[in-house]
């Protein structure tokens, strides 16, 4: 069986969403603890293949996760879907930026073994939905990060030549207002990464729950998370301090213009204050 991750918006209204869903036939899970207040979990009638039945995991932070579920029905739920995305990406992004795991069901302990997930297959129904909330809390984590990085890159090729440009001392050409709007995207991207979600930390619903903490971690491990942030933020750093010099240099470009016109002002104070003199010799 697959378990397969998108990120397709910056958010989702969960609300309307389970509401859209349920009128289409599909059914709520209603059995997550009330610490899970930002996830959306939806059964499906008919599953990809027998031995498990079809769940939809929906993050409010933006991604959605299949497990066992038809192509058929994932196309037609990212149809839904659509309808209640904030700020939501671009489909080819969406689509090349996703994850996908095998998971089986197996005697003994839920793991993830060799870029396998194996479940238990002794759970009941409520504990084995936990069980998958976990493996589809880190690759929620995993799509977001990807859909930032993609961004990311896309930021570094709009200022790769500006390195060059300054080597050869040729002129940059971007205004004061670009530079400034560069440097918010930087922090709008390193906000979302370091202080608007879970990369950095473990989330609190793991606290008290030791095994599926477990299988969390060993997923970020797997699907290298705390590796692939690190070196974002290395980017970022670097990134911030090139259009910090940009800024700067603009700054004083515009600081130097200030100067030479005040010098022309008294100039031509000082020519007229001269013409009057000659003026009145005369």
């Amino acid at each position: 069986m697959q378990c397969t991750a998108f990120a397709t918006a910056d958010e989702y209204h969960l609300g309307s969403l389970s509401q859209d869903l349920t009128s289409h036939g599909y059914v709520e899970v209603t059995s997550l603890p009330r610490d899970a207040a930002n996830i959306l979990v939806m059964g499906v009638e008919n599953s990809a293949k027998e031995g498990d039945p079809g769940t939809i995991f929906f993050f409010r932070e933006g991604a959605a996760v299949f497990w066992n579920v038809k192509d058929q029905t994932m196309k037609h739920v990212m149809q839904v879907l659509e309808k209640h995305e904030i700020q939501p990406y671009e489909i080819a992004l969406v689509h090349w930026e996703n994850e996908e795991l095998n998971y089986t069901k197996t005697e003994g302990q839920s793991k993830l073994h060799r870029g396998e997930i194996r479940l238990n297959s002794e759970l009941d129904l409520d504990d084995a939905i936990l069980e998958k909330f976990a493996f589809s809390n880190a690759l929620c984590l995993s799509v977001k990060l990807a859909i930032w990085e993609a961004s990311l890159d896309k930021f570094v090729e709009s200022i790769q030549s500006i390195p060059e440009a300054l080597k050869a001392g040729k002129k940059v050409k971007l205004s004061h207002e670009e530079v400034m709007q560069k440097m918010g995207e930087l922090f709008a991207l390193r906000h979302r990464i370091n202080l608007s979600s879970d990369f950095l930390i473990t989330p609190d619903f793991y606290w008290d729950r030791e095994n599926l903490e477990e299988l969390y971690d060993k997923t970020c491990r797997f699907l290298s998370i705390t590796r692939r942030v690190k070196v974002m933020n290395e980017k970022l750093q670097h990134c911030m301090e090139l259009t910090d010099l940009m800024r700067n240099h603009l700054t004083e470009k515009r600081a130097l213009r200030l100067e030479w016109m005040i010098v022309i002002l008294i100039t031509i104070e000082v020519l007229f204050e001269l013409g009057r003199v000659c003026f009145l010799i005369k």
